[in-house]
């Protein structure tokens, strides 16, 4: 197994839910796992096209192949189909999340003075007469 490739369980999973099948009308497709395997290279190594190693075929060619099932919808098809909704696991943190630049704070009030710092006679006159 390769770094960035499928397992056989995962293959076995995201199978199905691709054209190309015994069965679908047009052409069968016998390399599907070696050109998800190609997209998956792609999306994690972060390379462009041009960079995508022999071993998957000539880069355009994926790639042409990549464009026609996106615009098709067959990668958001095949996302709906194996995601996974269980929320247990979904977790975020400060290196995730960006608050917005004025979400930093409310602005401090102006020091009030000590209660020692006060002249006594700007204090008000107290009521205590009884």
């Amino acid at each position: 197994m390769r770094r960035y490739e499928l397992k056989d369980a995962d293959w076995a999973r995201l199978a199905p839910l691709l054209p190309g099948k015994v069965g679908d009308a047009g052409r069968s497709a016998a390399d599907n796992r070696l050109f998800v395997n190609a997209v998956l290279w792609i999306a994690r190594s972060g390379a462009p096209w041009r960079d995508l190693p022999e071993r998957f075929g000539p880069w355009n060619s994926v790639y042409r192949r990549f464009r026609r099932w996106a615009q098709t919808g067959v990668w958001q098809r095949v996302f709906e189909a194996v995601q996974d909704p269980d929320l247990d696991w979904a977790m975020l943190d400060s290196t995730s999340v960006r608050a917005h630049q004025h979400a930093a704070g409310q602005k401090k009030a102006a020091p009030r003075p000590k209660p020692s710092a006060v002249p006594a006679a700007a204090l008000p006159a107290s009521s205590t007469s009884s």
